[in-house]
């Protein structure tokens, strides 16, 4: 079989606006998707922290049911379920067209299928940063929370300064990753009309038939996006140094407030 590589049906004209579109489109939903699980993972570690035995139990639960369901499935739910169950001036208020609601790259945030995409993303990888986080609070010594009560610190300030510091460096790795993982599973968002980057690459296959061509760049696209989140969270990431620092100044604040 001879095979011919033709860019030019990927990287000009019509195609070349519909991988662009489609790449923007998942920057976008990627953060919208990081804040909103972000947030709600730090109202879902707050509520298992000072909610008692219910905050705990309703954690457990929404860890059990986000996690043990296929995001396909979620995001098909929002979609073509949860969405009709909205009361009808909100969703003819959504499905109109709106000046403010245009991102940069003409990218529209306030349509169904972008706001059932982040939702359902950001409840999602929520449910999978909570774990991470708890596992690495679990990591820190006891005897670090100890030291520190016998030291005079207070239940909040070793929360805040000794518990949670070190947690989320022992857990930045695999909170990157949910983070990576958000990004790369925007792609299943194409099954409810999402246009994004796969949804594009899909829609020039159909057009021209350089399926070869176009699954290249949006695997290229794919890797680009991956490496510069990494890299960017990675430089935002914990620093031991400043761990020290934050340890030593709080140290010396409670011995003022002692004094």
């Amino acid at each position: 079989m001879n095979w011919h590589i033709d860019w030019a049906g990927v990287l000009t004209g019509q195609p070349l606006q519909w991988i662009t579109s489609g790449f923007l489109t998942t920057v976008w939903v990627t953060l919208a998707g990081v804040l909103l699980a972000t947030a709600l993972t730090l109202l879902l570690l707050g509520l298992r922290l000072a909610g008692g035995r219910i905050g705990r139990a309703v954690v457990a639960v929404w860890i059990s049911l986000f996690r043990n369901t296929p995001l396909l499935v979620q995001l098909l739910f929002w979609y073509f379920a949860a969405w009709n169950v909205l009361p009808q001036a909100l969703r003819g208020f959504i499905n109109d067209e709106h000046s403010w609601s245009i991102l940069p790259g003409n990218v529209w945030w306030l349509t169904p299928e972008f706001l059932c995409a982040a939702w359902g993303l950001g409840l999602f990888t929520s449910a999978f940063l909570l774990e991470e986080l708890r596992s690495g609070l679990q990591a820190v010594p006891q005897g670090q929370v100890e030291a520190a009560f016998s030291q005079g610190f207070s239940s909040w300030s070793i929360f805040r300064w000794i518990l949670l510091p070190q947690g989320m460096r022992n857990a930045w790795q695999p909170v990157v990753g949910q983070y990576l993982n958000l990004m790369k599973l925007s792609s299943l968002a194409t099954g409810i009309g999402f246009a994004e980057l796969t949804y594009q690459v899909r829609q020039i296959e159909s057009y021209n038939a350089h399926a070869l061509e176009a699954f290249a760049v949006g695997t290229v696209l794919y890797l680009a996006l991956g490496l510069v989140m990494g890299g960017l969270f990675a430089w935002l990431g914990p620093r031991p140094s400043e761990h020290k620092r934050q340890v030593t100044k709080v140290r010396d604040t409670e011995a003022q407030h002692d004094s």
